[in-house]
């Protein structure tokens, strides 16, 4: 029993790692402020976009595992590079704001926690990150990272420790309500964006290339065919969970906040932290603490990752040694963008920008971009010339499709309203 629980657990990595990242801090912010503001009404879209999440990240997985090589380096392939270095722009645009705002959160989260200054919290949180980015072998990093994750689970007993009317929340789930207002439609986008994220589809194609440089006797699908079945249907496990541990994390926290803030009338949620304070008199000590302590779990999951996944695209857009197996000399430029990342995050900080403002936009402009960065995705999916004979099924392919078309059309919906 113990041996299969072991080989149950180790199928479980990309996935489950890229869907706790994307439970950030910038994350439950977001999250926070769809519960606080429109209480129950939102959690319709959680439900709606894991399967369109799973499909997406199907489609970039399987990208990674196929052809031995990320995204990025796939796209300037089979792309014009302009298209190839818009989208990494993008990117690291979005991400670097992202980890402003993550770190920003967690220094807030120590600060409630444990007093002090919050600046002083944040600096220290971004060297480790990048320390242990830096210094860790990528097996050892990898399993860091899976202990992590259990820090989402604080979220999930939160819910257990509030009021909960299930009733009402059952309605509001299988019956999508829509508010043709430019405020409902900006923060759905930014649910969508929050949920379906560009650094996410990055990430997880360029860690499956990583397990695939981990083993000496593993390559490319696409180059060596044996045992496929058995690889993809690792990818689609890992995905499928990952995804479902995302997805119920996003939604215990917009239904803690709509059971709590809400319904007190507090809907003007800005962070995360923030909405951990709000909770303290609403919900306990208890629940707080929860709150607060996932703040930190997740971010110290989420900063890796979004520095990660833009040093991989950036590497892979100008062809420089990457990978967090190899030693800091052996990829300096890799390292040197997680570093300027993180670091860059952190100056964010103490800039005159609002990394607080920036961040709800920037998952917006997330929501945006991943837009075209599906189109290409699918486009790449599908071609034999890419994939070989691992071209994705008919029904991953619609799903990866309906997924761009959804993104594509609450976009345009916002836009329509401002």
């Amino acid at each position: 029993m113990k041996n299969k629980m072991r080989d149950w657990a180790r199928q479980l990595g990309p996935g489950l790692i890229t869907g706790a990242a994307d439970d950030d801090p910038s994350g439950i912010a977001t999250y926070s402020q769809a519960g606080a503001q429109f209480g129950f009404h939102t959690l319709w879209a959680i439900v709606f976009t894991y399967p369109l999440m799973v499909g997406i990240q199907l489609v970039s997985a399987r990208i990674g595992r196929v052809t031995g090589h990320g995204l990025a380096s796939n796209i300037g392939r089979h792309f014009p590079r302009p298209v190839l270095y818009g989208v990494v722009a993008l990117l690291v645009i979005a991400n670097t704001v992202n980890i402003a705002a993550d770190i920003a959160a967690m220094g807030d989260a120590v600060h409630l926690l444990v007093g002090g200054p919050p600046q002083i919290y944040a600096v220290a949180i971004g060297i480790a990150c990048l320390v242990l980015q830096v210094f860790l072998s990528y097996q050892r990093y990898v399993r860091y990272l899976k202990w992590l994750t259990l820090a989402l689970l604080s979220y999930v007993v939160l819910v257990l420790t509030i009021h909960i009317p299930w009733r009402e929340v059952a309605a509001r789930t299988v019956t999508p309500h829509f508010a043709l207002t430019a405020e409902y439609l900006t923060v759905v986008v930014a649910v969508f964006g929050t949920t379906i994220s560009p650094y996410l589809f990055f990430w997880q194609a360029s860690q499956e290339v990583e397990e695939l440089n981990a083993d000496p006797a593993a390559g490319a699908l696409a180059h060596s065919p044996e045992g496929a079945a058995d690889h993809l249907r690792r990818i689609k496990v890992d995905t499928y969970l990952g995804m479902a541990f995302s997805n119920i994390v996003a939604f215990c926290i917009i239904l803690g906040t709509a059971a709590t803030l809400n319904v007190a009338g507090i809907t003007d949620i800005q962070t995360s932290a923030q909405a951990a304070e709000a909770l303290r008199p609403l919900a306990g000590e208890f629940s707080f603490v929860l709150f607060a302590l996932g703040i930190i779990g997740t971010g110290m999951i989420a900063v890796p990752v979004l520095a990660g996944s833009a040093a991989y695209a950036v590497a892979e857009t100008f062809e420089w040694k990457r990978g967090l197996d190899l030693k800091l000399l052996e990829a300096r430029e890799f390292y040197a963008i997680i570093a300027l990342a993180t670091l860059g995050g952190v100056a964010l900080d103490f800039s005159p920008i609002d990394p607080i403002r920036a961040l709800f936009w920037a998952a917006v402009i997330n929501g945006v971009i991943a837009v075209p960065i599906m189109v290409v995705m699918m486009l790449l999916a599908d071609d034999p010339k890419v994939m070989g004979d691992f071209v994705v099924t008919r029904r991953l392919k619609a799903l990866g499709w309906l997924a761009t078309g959804t993104m594509a059309a609450a976009v345009v919906a916002m836009m329509a309203t401002w």
